[in-house]
C-alpha cells in the first residue's frame, strides 16, 4: 500500500519509534526520522539498514531543546509522530533532566507542525500520563478519561510519570490554542523484539524479572502491549480521520503479578519471582481497556507471543541465555 506521503517521526532511533519508521517505509511513506547523534552508529546503522531506506528515509539530528533543530525536521511533511522524549522507571536525581525535554520538546514539536501546516500530529504519551491516580473510584476501570494525579507524583517523587503528563497537557494546551489536529497514543509496558543496539527501558523490567527482580512497579505498571501494535496504533490514528483525543494502548489491563506469573510459568527455568497477587493496589483489570484501538480494527497480539517474543529477542541480543 503506497501512502506517497512525507511524515516525521522524532525518536525515530528509539525502540517504538525504530518499529515505527520500519512500518511506515512498509506502506510506502517517505519518513524524516530524528536521532540524538548522526555520528552515532547505535542511533542509525538500524535504522539505514531498514528495508526502504536508502530511497525514502532522511535522518536529521535534533535536540529537542532547539527549536531550530526540529524545524528542519519537520519542513515538507504533512504529518508528524512525536516520540522523542527520556523514558526511565529508575530513580531520577535532577527532575529536570526529565521534566524539561518532556514538555518543552513537546511544544517546540506542535509548534513547528503548526508553523509549517502540518496536517495532524501524533504525540506518543504513555501509561504513566494515566497512573498513578490514587483517586480514581476502586470499581471503575481506568479508561482515557483518567490522568495522572500531578500532586500525588511530585510528593512521592515520581519523576517519569510527571513529566509524561506535563507533556501530553502541554500537547492538549496548545492543540486547542493553535487550532492544531493533535491525537495521543497511551502506550503500556513495551515488548517485543529489539531493532535498536541497546535495550529500552520497559525491557529491562523483563530482564530484571528473568533474572529475579521482585520490583513490583506499583505506580508504573498498567499491562504489556506488542511494540509493533504500539507502532501499528500510532499509524492506525494517524491514518482515520475518526480517531480524535487519547488512545490507551494495552493487550490488556492486568497487574504486575499476573505478568511475572505468565513468565514463570512459560519459562521455568529462569529464577522469576512470584508476587502477591495484586501488585497494583486498586486497578480493576480488563481484556478491552484499549476498546477505541480495538473499534478502530486494531487486533492486539496476546501476552503469550509478546513475551515470547521479548525474551527470544532478549536471547538472540546476548542479555539472558
Amino acid at each position: 500500500m503506497s501512502k506517497d506521503e512525507v511524515v516525521c517521526v522524532t525518536g525515530g532511533s528509539g525502540y517504538i519509534g525504530s518499529w515505527l519508521v520500519r512500518l511506515l517505509l512498509d506502506r510506502g511513506y517517505t519518513v524524516h526520522a530524528t536521532v540524538k547523534d548522526l555520528n552515532d552508529e547505535k542511533e542509525t546503522k538500524h535504522l539505514l539498514a531498514l528495508e526502504g531506506a536508502d530511497s525514502c528515509l532522511r535522518l536529521f539530528q535534533i535536540d529537542l531543546l532547539d527549536y531550530g533543530s526540529i524545524v528542519a525536521a519537520v519542513t515538507g511533511t504533512v504529518g508528524v509522530f512525536h516520540l522523542a522524549s527520556p523514558c526511565t522507571v529508575d530513580e531520577v536525581n535532577d527532575p529536570e533532566e526529565l521534566l524539561e525535554p518532556a514538555v518543552r520538546g513537546t511544544q517546540h514539536v506542535l509548534t513547528a507542525a503548526k508553523e509549517l501546516g502540518v496536517r495532524r500530529v501524533v504525540v506518543t504519551s504513555s501509561i504513566s500520563a494515566i497512573t498513578p491516580s490514587p483517586n480514581w473510584p476502586a470499581d471503575v476501570v481506568k479508561r482515557e478519561d483518567c490522568w495522572t494525579d500531578v500532586e500525588y507524583c511530585k510528593q512521592v517523587k515520581l519523576w517519569y510519570p510527571l513529566s509524561k503528563t506535563l507533556a501530553e497537557k502541554a500537547a492538549w494546551n496548545l492543540a486547542k490554542e493553535k487550532g492544531l489536529d493533535v491525537v495521543v497514543v497511551n502506550p503500556g509496558t513495551v515488548l517485543g523484539p529489539i531493532l535498536p543496539p541497546t535495550i529500552n527501558a520497559s525491557m529491562a523490567v523483563l530482564l530484571r524479572l528473568l533474572q529475579g527482580c521482585t520490583e513490583e512497579y506499583p505506580d508504573f505498571y498498567m499491562g504489556p502491549v506488542h511494540v509493533k501494535d504500539v507502532a501499528l496504533a500510532h499509524i492506525m490514528v494517524y491514518e482515520n480521520k475518526s480517531a480524535t483525543g487519547r488512545h490507551l494502548c494495552v493487550e490488556s489491563i492486568s497487574h504486575f503479578g499476573d505478568f511475572a506469573a505468565k513468565v514463570a510459568e512459560m519459562y521455568p527455568s529462569y529464577n522469576v519471582p512470584r508476587m502477591p497477587k495484586d501488585t497494583q493496589p486498586g486497578l480493576l483489570r480488563a481484556k478491552n481497556g484499549s476498546q477505541k484501538l480495538m473499534d478502530l480494527g486494531l487486533q492486539f497480539i496476546p501476552v503469550e507471543q509478546i513475551i515470547k517474543d521479548a525474551v527470544e529477542s532478549l536471547r538472540g541480543k546476548g542479555y539472558v541465555m
